[in-house]
């Protein structure tokens, strides 16, 4: 019986934090072999952190990885164990992304990635090149300070396996499990058992099934032991990556970490048998392409991952059996903006050392949801400190002012809220005692320190300033101003907003007799920023932003569920307001309405950014799409004004996006340009002749729900 303990582990790495990475990684392998794991494996790039970007090309990343190795190397944490590192190395002067297999201070085998990531997000193309060897090795003369250590010249490089006494490993990093051929299939019917995946897969929302069914899929037919470890956290931009480190056995997950968590470090461990792994694999047909199967160069170890006594393991292995009977975990999207995102903004508080977060309650559920976020990272936070966690305890105290002998502990998420988060509502003439109302009913529900403000002052002062030296003085489109008037007005008020804004947030700790300042949060959702609909400079610009890639229908979902699960009631006054963005003046005739002004609603909207960008349509292709969707409630001539009106103004409104703030990234992410032909007449005009001739099968008794 070949029973041995597996781990995988989940580490919030910091882009270029040497130091912190290397003590996450040595905890990391304490912790595996506290738990007789006889092998562990880490995220990519775990040495340097994966968010380097174009740091990766500078000598002093390779260096200090090199020196971070050696320090793991000549320490005792990898005596007794198989671990699998990663890190950049330049091989015959190109840079490759790496994964170094060591045990007992040598340098098995270095790994470089074959297929790598190069589109959405990633840019690994930027700074790597591919290993294009497939299934050859060549020598890598190691540098001095390695030498010194583990008293090697070389060691091979390339797409090799290692061989154990009990068993074979291979090696797969990410992108590579998620290529139509991918590594482990050649590697598997060449008799590997044991699968790594060193990974940086970031959080998107419903992401998670994919990567889940991959794993699983990889060792259903093939068979095996796939141990899958991946980055958590924030490690220095826009992404948040969702750890789930996990293991998994002939196409059954065996063990699965959190997605979310405030951990720096996190293991999941798994008892297997690999008979098991031999067993499933006797079929006749796997048994006819192994033999013809081409042959990898293995690395010999004099080492077992198993005892080779039976009853020598723990009991680690009922656990694993249990969870392989329930299937893996999945969180619902809702839960994935209550948690994903306060995830990603305590990681961003706690390493730029500031003292809190700053956002103007405008009344409406784009603010709304940034706030119920932070109060979730409160509760979070709170939850942790609760459990003992002593890193998330020191930064609880060192945020919140404590003195260093203090024994402050965070243990009530209003409390800790009203010390790190800071909200204000800023009216005008323009606002409504409902909005105002409800900005005041959220802050005392989640406990955050609130400002009420007028700043009628402000904007009369700027208007003033205006007329003086012009002579003319701008009006309202509802007091007979045109429509350029109309807007210039409406932007003051939104862009003093933003001044205001840092101006609280750079004094309110001051005020409360507190040292340091506070980041702003934006509340700009991504239909919003597709459409333009906001003001360049006002609110939406701020230091970063939880909800810029959620969609307006995801973040009432998200409200919906909040009030219920956090227990806040006024939460259902959100759901039920008309959007506006109340910077005109209200009549008994007339309230600003967001969709009115919009010319579409946030459903279409949504609709409109999911083909643009997941489906990858232009107009033309959008419209075809929507004549299937929305054809039988609305006519192909309705529907191609509907997409020419979206176009337009996501042509023309692009400019915003150059300026838009930092966004915690959940879905849709390109790369497009900022100045458009607006009027795209050639895609129009072929829109309009398709139209023309289409039969109108709409029935305007149809259910619209459908464009959601």
């Amino acid at each position: 019986m070949g029973h041995l303990i597996t781990l995988a582990t989940s580490l919030n790495q910091w882009a270029l934090d040497f130091q912190g990475n290397y003590e996450r990684i040595i905890q990391s392998i304490a912790i595996a072999k506290e738990r007789g794991a006889t092998l562990r494996v880490g995220p990519e790039l775990e040495i340097p952190g994966y968010g380097c970007y174009d740091h990766f090309l500078e000598g002093d990343t390779i260096l200090h990885s090199w020196e971070v190795l050696a320090k793991i190397l000549a320490s005792e944490d990898t005596m007794g164990i198989v671990c699998d590192i990663g890190m950049p190395v330049v091989h015959k002067n190109v840079i490759y992304n790496c994964r170094v297999i060591v045990h007992d201070k040598q340098i098995l085998l270095i790994r470089p990635k074959m297929w790598l990531a190069n589109d959405g997000n990633y840019r690994e193309m930027r700074y790597f090149t591919p290993w294009m060897k497939h299934r050859q090795w060549e020598d890598h003369f190691l540098p001095r300070i390695i030498q010194t250590v583990t008293k090697q010249i070389k060691v091979p490089f390339g797409d090799c396996v290692v061989s154990t006494v009990d068993t074979c490993i291979g090696v797969e990093l990410c992108e590579e499990l998620f290529t139509p051929a991918s590594p482990h299939i050649l590697m598997g019917l060449d008799g590997v058992e044991i699968f790594t995946n060193s990974s940086g897969s970031h959080h998107e929302l419903r992401k998670l099934y994919t990567r889940v069914e991959l794993i699983k899929e990889a060792t259903l037919k093939l068979g095996g032991v796939y141990l899958y470890a991946n980055q958590q956290g924030c490690d220095g931009d826009r992404l948040y990556y969702d750890g789930c480190a996990m293991i998994a056995m002939n196409g059954h997950i065996v063990a699965q970490g959190s997605q979310f968590s405030l951990n720096d470090v996190e293991v999941v461990t798994a008892t297997i048998d690999i008979e098991d792994v031999r067993s499933h694999r006797t079929s006749r047909s796997r048994g006819l392409q192994a033999a013809s199967s081409e042959v990898f160069h293995r690395i010999e170890v004099p080492f077992a991952l198993s005892s080779g006594k039976f009853g020598e393991t723990d009991g680690a292995m009922t656990p694993g059996l249990q969870v392989k009977l329930s299937g893996a975990k999945f969180h619902t999207p809702e839960e994935e903006i209550a948690l994903g995102p306060a995830c990603w903004l305590w990681d961003y508080l706690r390493r730029s050392r500031t003292q809190g977060y700053f956002v103007p309650l405008s009344g409406g559920i784009d603010s709304c949801a940034t706030a119920v976020i932070v109060y979730s990272m409160c509760r979070l936070v709170t939850e942790a400190a609760r459990k003992g966690d002593k890193q998330v305890i020191a930064d609880a105290r060192r945020m919140t002012g404590e003195p260093e002998d203090s024994t402050y502990i965070p243990s009530d998420p209003h409390e800790f809220c009203n010390k790190i988060f800071h909200t204000c509502y800023m009216g005008t003439e323009n606002s409504s005692a409902e909005t105002r109302k409800r900005a005041k009913d959220l802050s005392a529900a989640i406990g955050s320190y609130h400002v009420d403000l007028n700043m009628d002052t402000l904007v009369t002062g700027v208007r003033d300033l205006f007329a003086f030296v012009t002579g003319m003085r701008p009006q309202f489109k509802a007091h007979g101003g045109s429509g350029a008037e109309n807007l210039a007005l409406q932007n003051i008020q939104a862009r003093l907003r933003m001044l205001l804004a840092y101006l609280f947030a750079q004094l309110l700790p001051w005020v409360r007799g507190r040292q340091g300042a506070l980041l702003v949060l934006g509340s700009a959702n991504v239909d919003e920023s597709l459409r333009g609909y906001l003001t360049k400079y006002d609110c939406s610009s701020a230091d970063i932003n939880p909800i810029g890639g959620i969609s307006k229908t995801d973040l009432k979902k998200f409200i919906a569920y909040a009030r219920d699960a956090f227990d806040i009631p006024i939460l259902t006054e959100f759901l039920g307001a008309i959007p506006t963005a109340e910077l005109e003046p209200i009549s008994e005739t007339y309230v600003q309405a967001d969709e009115a002004d919009m010319g579409m609603t946030y459903d279409e909207l949504s609709v409109f950014g999911r083909f643009r960008k997941v489906e990858k349509c232009g107009p033309y292709g959008m419209f075809t799409k929507l004549v299937h969707e929305w054809g039988s409630f609305l006519s192909p001539v309705q529907i191609a004004e509907k997409v020419k009106h979206f176009f337009f103004e996501y042509a023309r409104n692009r400019h915003k996006m150059t300026t838009l703030t930092p966004s915690y990234h959940a879905v849709r992410f390109d790369l497009r340009p900022f100045l458009y032909p607006s009027r795209f007449p050639w895609q129009f005009k072929k829109i309009d002749e398709v139209a023309a001739v289409l039969p109108d099968r709409s029935n305007p008794a149809a259910d619209k729900a459908k464009t959601d």
